[in-house]
């Protein structure tokens, strides 16, 4: 999968963290925080919870990956990382 690195005007560096990418975080200050929570349901279906990054509810989903593709292809459309 690949990944997109947003760059701001002021020059902060923007990703969704993967292992892949963990060496940029040697590169200056940084800071890790949480854009959303992937977890089962009580029926035991997927929903990924942007509501860390300002945004909806996903799901539910039967796989937990198809519910990881939504959370990621969302914050990709309207958080631009």
């Amino acid at each position: 999968m690949s990944q997109t690195l947003t760059i701001d005007i002021d020059g902060t560096v923007r990703f969704v963290y993967s292992d892949s990418l963990v060496e940029y975080l040697d590169l200056g200050k940084s800071t890790v925080v949480r854009a959303s929570h992937v977890e089962p349901n009580a029926d035991g279906l997927w929903i990924a919870d942007l509501g860390p990054s300002g945004g909806p509810q996903l799901g539910p989903f039967r796989l937990r990956q198809e519910a990881l593709d939504a959370e990621l292809e969302w914050l990709h459309e309207n958080r631009g990382v």
